[in-house]
């Protein structure tokens, strides 16, 4: 049978180490990239008039992205930490430790694009469609607009399509990486 643990100030405070940090940390953008992605962003999308769809998402994105970087940065330092072959190895992406280690700079590196690049190059190009569709007095998608709105739609659609790829990178990252601390375990050393 399994010694029970008493729970006291002790036991509580001991929950606050690196490796519970960790897997909070992890949970946290797991959950929120699975929600931005798949849940929040679907349901505002169907619920919105398209045009403040596109204005809630340009408030939401950077404060999205910005805890994604923060996050995935502040993990990716203790993986590295805590596995110090990912630092002596860091060409050899066939070492486990190293590929988790790849496996969230993939999300780093994806959301640092997307906040600083990609993101606010389509919230602009999603503006100037809107005061076109303005100046046109249609839709974006009616027949008949102009070349100008044609471009700004050819603009926007490959920006978004980069942005949901980055996106879904990231995500993916992120599924893998669960499944591998779910597995093996994160192995976060204390300070």
């Amino acid at each position: 049978m399994a010694s029970q643990t008493t729970l006291s100030v002790k036991t509580l405070l001991g929950l606050l180490n690196p490796q519970g940090i960790y897997l909070v940390g992890y949970s946290w953008l797991f959950g929120m990239t699975l929600w931005v992605t798949f849940i929040g962003g679907v349901i505002a999308f169907k619920s919105l008039p398209r045009q403040q769809f596109g204005a809630l998402q340009h408030r939401t994105f950077p404060i999205y992205f910005s805890i994604s970087i923060a996050l995935s940065g502040g993990l990716l330092g203790l993986w590295a930490y805590s596995h110090p072959a990912v630092l002596s190895h860091y060409l050899e992406p066939q070492l486990a430790d190293v590929a988790q280690a790849y496996t969230l700079a993939t999300v780093f590196v994806s959301q640092v694009a997307n906040q600083t690049v990609i993101g606010p190059l389509t919230s602009k190009t999603m503006f100037q469609r809107h005061r076109q569709e303005k100046e046109e007095g249609k839709a974006y998608n009616e027949p008949g607009v102009s070349d100008q709105m044609k471009a700004l739609n050819s603009r926007f659609g490959m920006l978004h399509g980069v942005s949901s790829l980055f996106n879904m990178s990231a995500f993916l990252a992120l599924v893998f990486h669960g499944l591998w601390i779910g597995n093996v375990g994160a192995g976060i050393k204390s300070f």
